[in-house]
């Protein structure tokens, strides 16, 4: 496993607060060892933008965990983790063992990819990362030196109207409580996270720092650094029955992230 440099105090903080989570074993931690092939296609394949990935080059970006490379692993692709976290690259590692996969880990910052080539990599997949990082445009301009001539991005981000908006239902509606402020870090909102242990207890943790980027912020950012928007999804958790006040009625108000494709220009 390389290791990252130049963390500033932001960074350093978040790495440490997310090998917290990881060893708390947050959901995001948990390898996928009982994927298959089958899950794995599912999962990457899911919007039809991204397909065939045997021998595909894919950065899996601030994508630790043991989730994503064991997918794009479990189709052939040849798969390159990095992340802050050494813990979540321990995971990554203890997936590709357990499924007899060949991932390269590499610890370190977003904003920094110096350490891989120019265009090095045909499918760049970033799930929900981009908000820990305080400005998005170095991590755009990265991805964009370092993903071939119309290779795919795919981005997760939060949903940055739903980061002002209280979870906590009143009884008639989920109130707004902040402006709409780019470059805002809104962990102040959720100051600590609770994982919850396979005995049942809680394992409380300090959120990482978390950053509003608003929609102008992403897709202009993402325009002038050589992008082509090809699609976003909202997402959203399904119940039935749908509870007022739940997890799954929160996020069919205001869902909380989007997946968006792009494909970088000629």
């Amino acid at each position: 496993m390389n290791t990252g440099h130049n963390l500033d105090s932001i960074v350093a903080s978040n790495r440490d607060r997310w090998n917290a989570l990881a060893n708390a074993n947050i959901m995001y931690s948990m390898p996928f060892l009982q994927f298959t092939a089958e899950d794995a296609a599912r999962y990457v394949y899911r919007n039809d933008f991204i397909r065939d990935v045997a021998g595909k080059r894919v950065l899996c970006l601030g994508s630790g965990g043991g989730q994503d490379s064991v997918a794009f692993g479990l189709l052939g692709a040849l798969v390159t983790v990095l992340d802050l976290s050494d813990v979540q690259l321990t995971r990554d590692s203890e997936g590709a063992a357990h499924h007899g996969l060949q991932v390269q880990t590499v610890q370190g910052d977003m904003r920094d990819l110096s350490t891989f080539g120019d265009d090095t990599f045909d499918i760049v997949w970033q799930p929900y990362s981009l908000n820990y990082c305080p400005e998005v445009e170095p991590v755009f301009r990265e991805v964009a030196r370092v993903l071939r001539a119309e290779g795919l991005y795919h981005l997760t981000f939060a949903n940055p109207c739903s980061q002002a908006i209280d979870d906590d239902w009143s009884g008639t509606s989920y109130p707004l409580r902040g402006l709409y402020l780019d470059g805002e870090d809104i962990s102040h909102y959720y100051p600590t996270r609770e994982v919850t242990q396979a005995d049942g207890t809680i394992i409380t943790v300090p959120s990482p720092h978390e950053f509003r980027h608003t929609f102008s912020t992403v897709m202009n950012t993402m325009t002038q650094c050589g992008f082509v928007f090809l699609c976003l999804n909202e997402w959203m958790r399904q119940a039935d029955p749908l509870e007022v006040g739940s997890w799954p009625h929160f996020t069919q108000c205001a869902p909380p992230w989007f997946d968006s494709y792009w494909r970088k220009a000629v």
